[in-house]
C-alpha cells in the first residue's frame, strides 16, 4: 500500500484518512499476494517473521539497511583504529553527530514532501551567527532570547522560500538554490557588519550555556536516568502503537518482538552510558553523557509524535505520497508545504547553534554547500524517500549518525576530506539504490 503516486480513483475519493495511508504507520498490506490483507492479525513470532520477510522482499525494509550499515561501519573503524570505540572518541562522535543529525532532520521534513531544500546549510549558518552575535556584543542579550532570535530568523527564511514555491509554482530546487547563493552572501554581510565582535571572520563563543549544549556532560546518575526514561518512553510508544493497530484491524508485531526491540535498545544504551561515564581526561575528571544526546532524543520524540500522531503529520505523508489525491481529499497542499519548510528552517537554526557549540565559534567560511549534501545524504541513508511519502524521523537520525560515523572514522584513519566524500558518496549511492528498489517493489504490487 505504499504510495507510488499513481493511485486509482477509489484511493483519491476515500478521504484524508485513506490518503494518509502513505505513512509508514498506516501501511497494513506489507507483502505481496492475496494472503496479505489489511485486516491480517499477527499472532505468533513465526507468522510475524514470515510477514516481515515478505515486506523486505517487496522493498519495504525499513531501518534494517541503515542499522546493518551502521554496525558494519563501526566494526570496520574499530578494527582499523582501536581508539574508535574509546570513551573520548565516542564523546567526540556524539558532539559531531549532533549537528549532522539535526540538519538531516531538517531536510527530512522537505524530503517527505518529495521536495529538496538546498539552502538549509547556509540557513543554519545565519541562525548560528545571529545567536553568537547577540551573546557576544558589549551588552549581550539574554541567552534564551538570542537562541530564539536565531531560530525565528531561520524559520522565517525557510517560510518565505516555501511561500515563493507555492505561490509562484517554482520548483523547490530552483528557489532553494537561489536561497543557497543569497544566504551565502547574507552570511558574509553579517560578518562585515559585526566587525565589533568578529575577529578574522569568526565570532567566538563565550556563552557558557551554549558551549555546554555539546561540550557539557550529565552526571553519571543522570545519564542512567535518561536511559531508563528513554527505554520506558520507547516502550510506551511501541505498545500504544501496536494496540491501536490491533483495534483498527491492522497487522501488529507480537509482544515478544516489542520486548526484543526494547531489550536491544536498553543493552546498546547501557553500553554507551557505561563507556561515557568513564573518565576520559588525561588530567582531572571528564565523564558523563554529553547534553547534546538529550537534545537529540528530545527532538526525535517531538518530531516522531508530530509526524506519526497528528493530523499534520498524516497530511505530510499524504502530500508526499500523492499530492493530487491529497488535494482531492481536501488537504490544503500549500499550507502543508509552507509549514514543512518552516519546520525545516527551525531545525536549521538548531543545527547552527549546535555547530557553534561544538566548534566554539561561527565563521563566515561556513561550508553550507557541503553540509546541505550531508543533510540529503543523512535523510536518504536513513530511508527517507527522495520521491516523498515514505520514511520516519528515526531513520533521518540514524542516517545522520551514519554520516557522522563516517566523518569521525575516516578522520581517525587520517584519510582527510577526500576519504569523507568518497565514503559518504558510496553509502549514499547504496541508500538511493535501495530506495529505487523499494519503489520498484511497491509498483510491482
Amino acid at each position: 500500500m505504499t504510495s507510488t503516486g499513481h493511485e486509482g480513483p477509489a484511493t483519491q475519493a476515500a478521504g484524508p484518512v485513506a490518503v494518509a495511508g502513505a505513512a509508514d504507520e498506516q501501511i497494513a498490506a506489507v507483502g505481496t499476494g492475496p494472503a496479505i490483507t489489511p485486516d491480517l492479525m499477527v499472532n505468533s513470532l513465526g507468522e510475524y517473521a514470515r510477514l516481515w520477510l515478505r515486506r523486505v522482499r517487496s522493498g519495504e525494509s525499513g531501518a534494517l539497511p541503515v542499522i546493518i550499515g551502521l554496525i558494519a561501519l563501526v566494526i570496520y573503524f574499530q578494527v582499523s583504529q582501536s581508539t574508535f570505540l574509546s570513551a573520548s572518541n565516542i564523546a567526540n562522535l556524539m558532539g559531531q553527530a549532533g549537528w549532522i543529525i539535526t540538519i538531516a532532520m531538517a531536510q527530512a521534513f522537505i524530503l517527505l514532501l518529495g521536495e529538496i531544500d538546498l539552502s538549509v546549510g547556509f540557513n543554519a549558518a545565519i541562525g548560528g551567527t545571529i545567536t553568537m552575535w547577540l551573546v557576544s556584543i558589549n551588552h549581550p542579550w539574554p541567552t534564551a532570547i538570542a537562541i530564539l532570535a536565531g531560530l525565528v530568523v531561520c524559520g522565517a527564511i525557510a517560510a518565505i522560500e516555501g511561500l515563493i514555491i507555492v505561490w509562484l509554482k517554482i520548483p523547490s530546487f530552483v528557489v532553494t538554490l537561489a536561497g543557497l547563493l543569497g544566504l551565502n552572501g547574507v552570511l558574509i554581510w553579517l560578518f562585515d557588519v559585526s566587525h565589533a565582535v568578529s575577529i578574522g571572520g569568526t565570532i567566538a563563543n563565550h556563552n557558557n550555556f551554549i558551549n555546554d549544549i555539546v561540550n557539557g556532560n550529565l552526571s553519571a546518575s543522570a545519564g542512567w536516568i535518561v536511559l531508563i526514561a528513554s527505554v520506558l518512553l520507547g516502550g510506551i510508544f511501541m505498545i500504544t502503537r501496536d494496540r491501536r493497530r490491533v483495534r483498527n484491524g491492522l497487522a501488529a508485531p507480537p509482544a515478544g518482538v516489542t520486548v526484543l526491540k526494547l531489550g536491544v535498545m536498553a543493552v546498546i544504551g547501557a553500553a554507551l552510558v557505561f563507556v561515557l561515564n568513564l573518565n576520559r581526561a588525561a588530567l582531572g575528571t571528564l565523564e558523563g553523557v554529553p547534553w547534546v544526546v538529550v537534545v537529540v532524543l528530545a527532538l526525535l520524540l517531538a518530531t516522531t509524535v508530530l509526524l506519526m500522531r497528528t493530523k499534520f503529520g498524516r497530511y505530510m505523508y499524504a502530500v508526499g505520497g500523492n499530492a493530487e489525491a491529497a488535494r482531492r481529499a481536501g488537504i490544503n497542499l500549500n499550507r502543508i508545504r509552507v509549514l514543512a519548510f518552516t519546520l525545516a528552517g527551525l531545525f536549521a537554526g538548531i543545527t547552527g547553534i549546535l555547530y557553534s557549540s561544538y566548534l566554539g565559534s561561527m565563521s563566515e567560511n561556513f561550508p553550507g554547500g557541503q553540509y546541505v549534501l550531508y543533510s540529503v545524504a543523512g535523510g536518504v541513508i536513513g530511508g527517507v524517500s527522495l520521491f516523498g511519502g515514505r520514511g520516519r524521523m528515526l531513520g533521518a537520525v540514524l542516517g545522520g549518525f551514519v554520516v557522522a560515523v563516517i566523518y569521525n572514522g575516516v578522520d581517525l584513519l587520517g584519510l582527510g576530506a577526500a576519504g569523507q566524500y568518497i565514503w559518504t558518496a558510496l553509502v549514499l549511492l547504496a541508500a538511493v539504490a535501495l530506495d529505487a528498489l523499494a519503489r520498484r517493489g511497491s509498483t510491482a504490487r
